[in-house]
């Protein structure tokens, strides 16, 4: 039985803040995409929005809180044995590792704990059978995906929202719509996808190109390649030398990426031979 005082019950560990506010459970709800499509909720907690989206849809829930597993399986028991609601208690990213969430194309919804919400949102991205993401994060996690070039907050991140599809704040919720309520305002973002980015080196040349945010995007670039490399790419695509990692397009990133990928490869293949080569570290004979 769920413990009266929701506050203390919420697991720190979890980073469990609970949404009790009809109201953003309502906009949340008008915010889905309108088709056929199962759900896929990470964090149903106490299930006060699954009991309005399995009013709409078939939902497949993921917990890792056996505590709430299990009220969520006396709660939910009929929409359960009609087959409109099955419930995974486990680790969400430990079922991402054999492949796709669901066996089938889905929308993922959830209100995500701020520690994890970024890794969430990537694993979604790759997932070839996600749609699309509304999730409830912190606000500044939210910008970042949702930025457009040359807004202050756009990243690495936005580049890879905009490179699956098209990323947009739906609405911000105050702290205390939750319970506990968190220090920070959240936001509901919304990522419909249009393709699937799953390519670790574009990931990490991103990583290279904002590594200094303030620093001219040229200057970054040759923290990783040769300076003789990086301008002559940047004379080839047209670019400004003085763009700010933040002010270049999206299709910007693509094309510096398609010239330098290369590059990139055979620098990652010349760490893995360096570490293959280190000789073993020797152990004492007992």
């Amino acid at each position: 039985m769920i413990h009266k005082d929701l506050a203390s019950f919420a697991d720190k560990k979890f980073g469990q803040n609970f949404l009790k506010n009809g109201t953003y459970i309502r906009k949340i709800i008008q915010s889905m995409p309108n088709d056929d499509l199962n759900i896929a909720e990470i964090g149903p907690g106490l299930g006060d929005l699954t009991k309005e989206l399995v009013k709409a849809k078939n939902v497949t829930a993921f917990e890792v809180d056996k505590r709430l597993c299990e009220h969520l399986k006396n709660d939910f028991e009929v929409p359960m044995h009609e087959g409109r609601f099955k419930l995974e208690c486990g680790d969400v990213l430990e079922r991402w590792e054999s492949g796709s969430l669901l066996n089938e194309p889905y929308h993922l919804i959830a209100n995500l704990p701020y520690y994890i919400a970024t890794n969430i949102i990537l694993k979604a991205l790759k997932d070839t059978n996600c749609r699309s993401i509304l999730v409830m994060v912190q606000k500044e996690v939210a910008d970042k995906f949702a930025a457009k070039a040359k807004q202050k907050a756009f990243s690495a991140l936005s580049v890879l929202a905009s490179s699956a599809g098209k990323a947009k704040v739906c609405f911000e919720v105050e702290p205390g719509a939750f319970i506990p309520p968190p220090k920070v305002t959240s936001a509901v973002l919304l990522i419909e996808k249009e393709q699937t980015i799953d390519d670790s080196m574009f990931e990490m040349f991103l990583k290279i190109a904002f590594g200094q945010p303030r620093k001219k995007l040229i200057r970054n670039l040759m923290a990783a390649f040769s300076k003789e490399i990086v301008e002559q790419t940047f004379n080839k695509l047209g670019l400004d030398s003085n763009l700010r990692p933040h002010e270049a397009e999206t299709s910007i990133y693509h094309h510096l990426y398609n010239e330098l990928k290369d590059y990139l490869d055979e620098q990652s293949k010349q760490r893995k031979h360096q570490q293959q080569r280190k000789p073993a570290a020797k152990t004492t004979a007992q």
